[in-house]
């Protein structure tokens, strides 16, 4: 079992930057793929970015690449969401999530993951 805390979110102007945290419960989060999604109001979920269990791969939406990048650090159960040259477009409830996998595989759809955060909300103001 895992449980995923979520922070780091809060209010930027476009072009800005954040960083979220995704913090980890359990003795086994270097077995697991971890990803971010966000969910605007009135849209569904989407994906943002993915990792691998060991950090070696990541993915990312087309909307985020270049911007967003994804890493963790598996001694402090953490993984991270540096989000730079923030656009409004990009205002969101944002959730970390995890899978039991250890393969090279990259998962997409929010229905492949059994662990979910809170979510925490980042709002960026034109």
């Amino acid at each position: 079992q895992v449980q995923l805390v979520e922070s780091g979110g809060g209010l930027v102007q476009t072009g800005g930057s954040l960083r979220l945290s995704c913090t980890a419960s359990g003795r086994t989060f270097s077995s697991y793929a971890m990803a971010w999604f966000r969910q605007a109001p009135g849209k569904e979920r989407e994906f943002v970015a993915a990792i691998s269990w060991s950090g070696g791969s990541t993915y990312y939406a087309d909307s985020v690449k270049g911007r967003f990048t994804i890493s963790r650090d598996n001694a402090k159960n953490t993984v991270y969401l540096q989000m730079n040259s923030l656009k409004p477009e990009d205002t969101a409830v944002y959730y970390c999530a995890g899978k039991y996998y250890t393969g090279s595989y990259y998962f997409p759809s929010p229905y492949e993951y059994n662990y979910w955060g809170q979510g925490t909300q980042v709002t960026v103001s034109s």
